[in-house]
């Protein structure tokens, strides 16, 4: 993979403003949430690795 140049004139810098105490809160409680969805979802995934059918020795 190549490093990229920035063009001439382009920034790519981003300065956001602090997150308050309420917003970090509803962050972290909304990542809480989706984590233990997922983990919920990620529970009924198939097997891999042994198949039912039967390998012919031939």
């Amino acid at each position: 993979m190549g490093h990229i140049k920035e063009p001439k004139g382009v920034d790519f810098i981003i300065k956001s403003k602090p997150l308050t105490d309420k917003e970090r809160k509803e962050i972290s409680e909304y990542i809480r949430q989706y984590k233990a969805k997922q983990k919920l979802k990620s529970g009924f995934r198939k097997r891999r690795g042994s198949s039912s059918k039967k390998k012919s020795l031939a």
